[in-house]
């Protein structure tokens, strides 16, 4: 996928498609992404690297008022998955492992930066690392550390 489609794809919410909406509640397979990714904007985009940033909304808070552990865990996942697409991968495949350490918190309004950098992509291992930061301060708050099987196509 080009570097353009990636783009689009993160800011459509995570669907390619163009009929992408996060009024999709009927359809389940197209409503958590766009959910998760309604108002991220694709700062930096370029072979091996993704970055983006978004004010933390209301939808994505935990009771304690602060972005939900989820929230977190699915953007590492989401825009570490885009980072593959970068360096030509035609999949993004499955998770094999996602890990996440909390550092601190981010709270509603708050301007974030989401950074994910390919570590390596091979014939069947994709891994990526993700730091989600808080713009005003560059402070790291969440790292995460996504591992995918990039599924190989049968020659059959």
């Amino acid at each position: 996928m080009d570097l353009e489609s990636v783009k689009r794809m993160l800011e459509k919410g995570g669907d390619a498609s163009e009929n992408a909406s996060i009024d999709a509640v009927s359809d389940n397979s197209t409503f958590f992404d766009p959910f998760i990714l309604q108002g991220i904007q694709v700062d930096v985009i370029e072979p091996g690297r993704v970055v983006c940033s978004m004010k933390v909304p209301l939808r994505l808070l935990n009771s304690g008022n602060f972005l939900h552990g989820g929230a977190t865990a699915s953007l590492v996942d989401i825009v570490g998955s885009a980072a593959i697409y970068t360096v030509g991968a035609p999949t993004t495949g499955v998770s094999i492992e996602i890990s996440v350490s909390y550092l601190d918190a981010a709270f509603s309004n708050d301007e974030i930066e989401i950074e994910a950098k390919v570590l390596r992509v091979g014939k069947a291992i994709g891994v990526v690392n993700v730091e989600l930061r808080k713009k005003k301060t560059g402070k790291a708050f969440a790292q995460g550390r996504h591992t995918k099987y990039l599924a190989v196509s049968s020659k059959l």
